[in-house]
């Protein structure tokens, strides 16, 4: 059994247009699905609704991850498979020596924290190696701004885009396949 839906595009030229747009939208109940633009909106976030991003979570768990790695590494290097005594400063344990281990650690925290950080928000934006781009009109990379709604009543959703100063309007049918 397939079901049509209808998508909504309304294309902007200016981000003050699309923030008017977007909050008139907001206002009268419509649903937004997702916008494209070709740089980040400034209060376009407040504006939908969305939740604040809990990424800086991950960021602290991930550069701890790191500081861990890089503590049992160092302890394990230097105490416990192969102590020597280096400049007369002999390795019976680990805290004596942790002036000479921040460098290592340091480094660590920041490799783990920026590249298991880039790897997530690749993971949660679904930008798989080998994904066709998901971007509806590719002007939005360049200069205009696109507003996309799902299953909207077409004419209270036209009259709001052309009263926030919308330059195009574009309707597209998809068939929604779905198996029982």
């Amino acid at each position: 059994m397939s079901t049509t839906k209808k998508i909504i595009y309304g294309l902007y030229g200016d981000d003050d247009l699309l923030l008017d747009g977007v909050k008139q939208l907001k206002d009268k109940g419509i649903k937004i699905s997702e916008v494209y633009t070709p740089f980040p909106v400034h209060g376009l976030d407040k504006a939908m609704g969305l939740k604040e991003s809990r990424l800086s979570e991950c960021a602290f768990f991930y550069g701890a991850l790191g500081l861990t790695v890089a503590s049992l590494l160092t302890w394990f290097t230097m105490n416990h498979d192969w102590p020597q005594n280096i400049g007369g400063k002999p390795s019976f344990t680990w805290a004596d020596n942790v002036p000479a281990f921040i460098p290592i650690m340091f480094e660590l925290t920041v490799f783990f924290a920026a590249h298991l950080m880039s790897i997530t928000y690749l993971f949660l934006n679904k930008h798989y190696p080998g994904q066709k781009a998901q971007n509806p009109d590719p002007r939005t990379t360049d200069d205009k701004f696109l507003i996309e709604l799902e299953n909207q009543d077409y004419e209270q959703v036209k009259e709001i885009l052309i009263a926030t100063g919308v330059e195009e309007i574009t309707v597209k049918n998809v068939e929604d396949e779905k198996v029982n």
